[in-house]
């Protein structure tokens, strides 16, 4: 697992395989979380990606897209998948307009609290994420890759 580097560019999937992209936008709203999640869940069947790394994605998508809402100013944010050509890495994206870049957590909520686990999530169920200046929106892109298995 690799955690973010802040200054480092987001990597790029393999480029020579070709691949399948699918991009969609939505509101920075708490209910958004809920489409994101059925979004990403018919496309990743459409695409025939296994189970558990279509789980694992509509759970990372859903931290991702919840993050963004919490806690930027965004008004909307864009959410990009991406399949590699072999169907054997998936890339999530999530680009708000917050230019704060996302770190990895430093305080592990207790059991009392109600929130502060959805990073924590992402950096256990992704092989690899990160934060990087987005090139999609004015702020952030927090992007996380997963092994597609069958």
């Amino acid at each position: 697992m690799t955690l973010p580097t802040p200054s480092a560019p987001a990597p790029a999937l393999g480029t020579t395989v070709p691949r399948r992209e699918f991009w969609f936008g939505l509101p920075a709203l708490r209910t958004s979380a809920r489409s994101a999640r059925d979004t990403v869940r018919d496309r990743l069947r459409a695409w025939k990606v296994p189970g558990d790394t279509c789980c694992d994605a509509v759970l990372l998508v859903s931290e991702l897209t919840t993050n963004a809402v919490l806690h930027t100013a965004s008004g909307h944010v864009l959410c990009g998948l991406t399949l590699t050509g072999d169907e054997r890495r998936l890339r999530i994206e999530l680009h708000d307009d917050s230019g704060t870049l996302v770190r990895p957590p430093e305080h592990h909520a207790g059991p009392g609290e109600e929130s502060g686990r959805g990073l924590l999530l992402v950096q256990q169920l992704a092989d690899r994420w990160g934060s990087a200046r987005s090139t999609r929106a004015e702020g952030k892109v927090v992007w996380a890759e997963l092994t597609a298995h069958s």
